[in-house]
C-alpha cells in the first residue's frame, strides 16, 4: 500500500518562529522545467513591519556578543548546514535544475563562506580600526561598530546559486553584530527557508536573521522607507527597481549598498560596509 506524499509547508522566518504571511497568502515555486515543487508563503508589508521590530528587538543584544562568541555563532552555522546536505542538494537540484555536482558544490561554497566570515570575527576590527596620528598631549582610536538593523535583498537572477547567495548577503552583515531582514530569491525561495531552519536550530538568537519570500519588487519599498532600517544591500537586486527604493532610503539617510557583481561572496567590505567608526579620543598623562 502507497502511502500519502507529505508536501513541506514553506513559511516565513520572523523572530526566531515560522509564522505564515498575516495575509494568509502563497505563492507557488516550481522547479526549472516549470513543475510545481511546493507553496511558499507571500510576505506582506505587516510581515515586513513584524521583522523590523523583531530585528531591532535582537540587535542591542546581538552586538554586545563578544566577538569571539559570535564568530562561534558564526561556526555553528556551518556545522548544522553541513549535517543538513543531502536536503539542501536535494532543494537545489530540484529548483535550480543543476545536477549534483553543481548542486553539492553550492553547498560547500555556502558552508566555506560561513567558516570564513567566522574566522573573521575576532579579526576584522584589528584590520579596520586604528589608531589615529594627532598634533597634542592625546591620542585617539577608531574601532568598527555594527550599524543596525539591515534590509537586503538575496540575488533574484535565474542562475543566482540561491543558498549561497542568501548566505554570502547574511554572514558578513552578522560578523559585526549587526541584525537581518532579507528578501529571498522570489522564484528559488526554498534553500532560504532550509536554511532558516539551520538558523533554528543553531545558536543563533531569535530576530538576529528574519528571512521573508514572495514579491520583492512589493515589499522592499516598505523597507526601503521604514526609519527604523539603518542601511540596505541592494546587492542582489540588480534586475529590479533598486534606485528608487535608494532614493526612498535618502528620507531616513540609510546606508545603501548598490548592486555590485565584483564583489566576491567572501569579501571584507562585505563586513566593513556594515560598520560604523566609533573614535575615543584620551588625554596622555603629563609629565
Amino acid at each position: 500500500m502507497s502511502r500519502l506524499s507529505i508536501p513541506k509547508t514553506y513559511k516565513l522566518f520572523i523572530g526566531g518562529k515560522f509564522p505564515r504571511s498575516e495575509s494568509g497568502h502563497t505563492y507557488e515555486v516550481t522547479t526549472s522545467g516549470g513543475k510545481f515543487l511546493a507553496n511558499a508563503a507571500l510576505a506582506s508589508r505587516k510581515d515586513a513591519r513584524d521583522a523590523v521590530v523583531a530585528a531591532r528587538a535582537a540587535q542591542p543584544g546581538f552586538a554586545s556578543l563578544t566577538a569571539y562568541n559570535r564568530g562561534q555563532i558564526l561556526y555553528r552555522i556551518a556545522e548544522v548546514l553541513e549535517g543538513r546536505r543531502e536536503q539542501f542538494v536535494a532543494e537545489i537540484m530540484a529548483s535550480e535544475g543543476v545536477r549534483a555536482g553543481g548542486a553539492n558544490k553550492q553547498v560547500d561554497d555556502a558552508i566555506d563562506t560561513w567558516v570564513w566570515y567566522a574566522g573573521w570575527a575576532d579579526k576584522y576590527a584589528q584590520v579596520v580600526g586604528n589608531g589615529n596620528p594627532v598634533s597634542g598631549p592625546f591620542f585617539n582610536l577608531s574601532t568598527p561598530e555594527a550599524t543596525g538593523v539591515v534590509a537586503a535583498v538575496a540575488p533574484q537572477s535565474g542562475s543566482a546559486n540561491s543558498l549561497l547567495g542568501v548566505s554570502a548577503v547574511i554572514a558578513p552583515m552578522l560578523v559585526s553584530g549587526n541584525t537581518v531582514v532579507v528578501l529571498a530569491n522570489h522564484t528559488q525561495p526554498l534553500s532560504a527557508i532550509s536554511f532558516a531552519e539551520v538558523l533554528a536550530t543553531s545558536d543563533v538568537p531569535g530576530g538576529v536573521v528574519n528571512i521573508l519570500t514572495g514579491d520583492v519588487a512589493a515589499v522592499m519599498p516598505w523597507l526601503a522607507s521604514h526609519a527604523d532600517v539603518n542601511a540596505l544591500d541592494l546587492s542582489g537586486g540588480a534586475d529590479l527597481e533598486w534606485v528608487s527604493w535608494s532614493q526612498d532610503a535618502a528620507q531616513t539617510l540609510k546606508r545603501v549598498l548598490p548592486p555590485n557583481e565584483g564583489v566576491p561572496p567572501r569579501a571584507l567590505e562585505r563586513i566593513t560596509f556594515f560598520t560604523e567608526l566609533k573614535t575615543v579620543w584620551h588625554t596622555k598623562a603629563l609629565g
